[in-house]
This record gives structure tokens, C-alpha cells and sequence, in this order.
């Protein structure tokens, strides 16, 4: 008896085990069978026939964004750091107070060597007049040429001892204009590498700037193609980022190619645009020999995850294509590597 029950309950077990797969499976809700999303009638009679379109060739280069004017601000003293009148991201104005260092002793020093010439000027006032009385008397034959020559070179040790003490005071006054550092240009604040309360030495950076409209792009490009550019000569380049296209102008050529690659470094001058920064990945491309390729609309693909997708009209109806995509003709089209041929009739993707 205690055996039947043993596998009575086995079976109500293994039946409820079975049932709870069946709904987590969905066997007892409604199930759509795999196809092909209807198409409306107006995407069915708005057909665009495929046609090959002769577009020039383009090279795609890899380049980077960099900036024609870009200066490192660096200390010219031994110095604590008062105050940083910016951070990065900020626009500084050229003439700007940029940096304020400790100057209290650099003030002192042009005190100090104020009053000292104002001392030698004294003592080069008496010694002119005793040189100009010397003068009168010697004229007068009542004292010997020594004595005049003396006179004459206290006058003029004096006179050069002013000049250098003169000097002095515009190596001192010079100095403590290093402690007021300004903005050299127009430009933004890429970095900055100290905070107020550090102590910088000569030649250790502060600040980093670049001049926002001098951005332009720097690409290797191979030997061969290279000889075929010009300065002067236009360009289109791609910002990836920005998912923009802008037309540069190659402002140098260098004449040297990289013994490693055998490439040569063009640089292309790059208009002002929103959001473009120093660093950025860029493509330039140089147009070659013209080609014949498939272009499609983009209002006409799709993008399903990251696969791109058309529906084209067949015999059998609406039929869907997955397509390669390559270079963009322009703002409206596109060039398709593979999935299409010259003839098929793209529908507008279901809404």
C-alpha cells in the first residue's frame, strides 16, 4: 500500500513539474509565427529603384585634431602659488591675470635697489659739481691737472656705478613681474598642474592652454598619395564624434617622410565648430579615380540593433535585405557594399 502511494505521488509530482514548464514555455498563451512585419499600402506603392551612381573614390586616412596655437604656461621663479585665476574648460582673454605669485621679497628687492640708486644719484650730483669746480680752477691755473683728472674720474665712476644701479632696479622691477602671470592669447585652459600652496620652480608647468580656432587635423598618409596633394588644396574630413563632415584645407606639407612608415604628415587647416576638440579621432578623405557603387536613400534603411536592413519588393512580395553600408555620398544617400543590385525596388521601412 505504502508503494502505490509512493508513486501516485511520484506521478503528481512529475505532472506538476511538467505543467509548470509548459507555462513558463508559453504553450498555452497565443504565439505569432516568425515573418516579415506587414507592410503598409503606401509603403508598398512609394518604391525607389536601385541604380548605380559614378561617386569618386575616396581613401579613408586616420588622423587626429590638434590645436596650430597651443602654449604651456610655466613659473620663471622660486615661488609659492597665491592664487590660479582659472581651471580647466575656462576661456582666458590674452592680457588675462592668470597665475598671482609670492612676491614679497621680489618687492623688497626693488625697494632696496631703488633707494641704493638714489644714493649713487646723490653722490654723482656732488661729484659733477666738484668735477665742474675743478674745471674753473684748473682754467684759472690754481690747481694741478691731477687733481682735475681725479675730479674727473670720480665723476665718471660714478656715472657708470648709476647705470648699473640703474639696471639693477630693471632686473629687480623684472622679476617681480614674473610673479603676475598673464594670458599670452585667446584660448581655452586645457589643464592646469598646480593649486595655490604649491611651491614651483623655474620652468615647471602651470597651465596649459590652446587657441580654440586653430584647430586643424595631422594624418600620415602613404607616400604615393601623398605626392598627390597640395598645400592649398581642399579636403573632407569626418569627426566620428560629432558625426559631422567639414571641408579642411591642407595648410602644410611636410617635405620628410618617416624613414619607419614611409609616410609623409599633411596638415589640413579646420573651420571653428561646436563641440570639436583637441584629440579627437578624425578621417581625412582624399578623392582617387572615380568608381560606379550602389547608393540608396538612408530614409530607406533601417537600423536594427547594429544590423541595417531594407525591404525590397520581389515577386513573392516585400523581402527583407541586410545590407553593408560603406561612405556616405551625401546628407541623403549612401553607398551599399553589399545586399543590393543595380534594379531592386526599395520600400520605405514599416512604421
Amino acid at each position: 500500500m505504502n508503494g502505490k502511494r509512493t508513486i501516485l505521488l511520484s506521478l503528481v509530482a512529475l505532472g506538476g513539474l511538467l505543467l509548470l514548464i509548459g507555462v513558463m514555455a508559453g504553450i498555452f498563451r497565443d504565439r505569432t509565427e516568425p515573418g516579415l512585419l506587414a507592410l503598409s499600402p503606401a509603403d508598398q506603392g512609394d518604391s525607389y529603384t536601385v541604380a548605380l551612381r559614378e561617386v569618386p573614390a575616396f581613401e579613408s586616412i586616420a588622423a587626429s585634431v590638434e590645436a596650430r596655437e597651443t602654449t604651456i604656461i610655466a613659473a620663471r621663479l622660486l615661488a609659492r602659488v597665491e592664487q590660479i585665476t582659472v581651471r580647466a574648460g575656462d576661456y582666458a582673454e590674452a592680457g588675462q591675470l592668470l597665475v598671482n605669485l609670492e612676491n614679497e621679497d621680489l618687492e623688497a628687492q626693488v625697494g632696496q635697489t631703488s633707494e641704493a640708486m638714489k644714493s649713487v644719484q646723490a653722490r654723482l650730483i656732488e661729484a659733477q659739481q666738484s668735477r665742474d669746480r675743478a674745471v674753473e680752477l684748473h682754467e684759472r691755473k690754481l690747481i694741478a691737472d691731477a687733481d682735475l683728472d681725479a675730479a674727473n674720474a670720480n665723476a665718471a665712476a660714478l656715472e657708470a656705478e648709476l647705470a648699473a644701479a640703474k639696471q639693477s632696479l630693471e632686473i629687480a622691477r623684472t622679476s617681480l613681474s614674473y610673479a603676475k602671470i598673464h594670458s599670452p592669447i585667446d584660448g581655452r585652459v586645457v589643464d592646469r598642474f598646480v593649486e595655490p600652496g604649491d611651491t614651483v620652480s623655474p620652468g615647471q608647468d602651470i597651465l596649459s592652454l590652446y587657441n580654440p580656432v586653430s584647430l586643424r587635423i595631422e594624418a600620415w598618409v602613404r607616400e604615393s598619395l601623398a605626392l598627390t596633394l597640395t598645400e592649398g588644396q581642399e579636403v573632407t574630413v569626418e569627426i566620428p564624434a560629432l558625426d559631422s563632415r567639414v571641408a579642411a584645407r591642407i595648410e602644410e606639407l611636410v617635405p620628410a617622410a618617416d624613414p619607419g612608415s614611409r609616410a609623409f604628415k599633411i596638415k589640413a587647416a579646420l573651420p571653428a565648430a561646436p563641440g570639436l576638440l583637441p584629440g579627437m579621432y578624425a578621417r581625412m578623405l582624399v578623392a582617387g579615380r572615380s568608381q560606379q557603387v550602389v547608393v540608396a536613400p538612408l530614409e530607406r534603411i533601417a537600423e536594427v540593433g547594429q544590423l541595417n536592413i531594407a525591404w525590397v519588393n520581389t515577386e513573392a512580395g516585400p523581402a527583407r535585405r541586410f545590407l553593408r553600408l560603406g561612405e556616405r555620398v551625401d546628407d541623403e544617400h549612401i553607398i551599399v557594399t553589399a545586399g543590393l543590385s543595380p534594379g531592386d525596388e526599395l520600400l520605405m521601412p514599416p512604421g
